[in-house]
């Protein structure tokens, strides 16, 4: 199924994560047992995509439980279903309302649902701080609440 929204028909797929600047694979070593990926709100800071760092809106979060994800694109929410293994997360099945909002950034909507739709997303956890890093090199960055 395709993720449906106001400006964005992205169909979901899989792929591979990516190098960090330094040379580290993000989602290298196993997920924390002190900040788990499941179960917490993840309010998202940014979005990098083809080097490009995009600053979240106020409100863009997502949560992942139970092998579903839901959340907020800035504007338009979503679910999908969230399969975690190990490092990795892969989204599927997405759907998203497809609100027009004034004066919200549609065009960091589409770069959040591009990377979290890139397919298998590899993940790391440093604190309160999570990372999903695509096959190209695109970064989702995101707080623990």
């Amino acid at each position: 199924m395709a993720l449906t929204a106001a400006v964005l028909l992205v169909p979901l797929a899989a792929a591979c994560g990516s190098g960090k600047a330094d040379g580290e694979q993000p989602g290298s070593g196993a997920v924390s047992a002190e900040q788990p990926v499941t179960g917490v709100r993840w309010n998202v800071d940014s979005v990098t995509v083809d080097g490009t760092t995009h600053r979240a809106p106020s409100g863009a979060h997502v949560e992942i439980e139970d092998g579903r994800a839901a959340g907020s694109y800035g504007c338009n929410n979503f679910t999908a279903r969230a399969a975690v293994e190990g490092d990795s997360i892969r989204f599927s099945d997405a759907r998203s309302t497809r609100m027009a909002c004034p004066g919200r950034p549609m065009d960091f909507e589409r770069a959040l649902a591009g990377t979290l739709t890139d397919g298998t997303l590899h993940t790391e956890v440093k604190g309160t701080t999570l990372t999903l890093a695509t096959a190209d090199g695109d970064q989702v960055r995101l707080s623990g609440q």
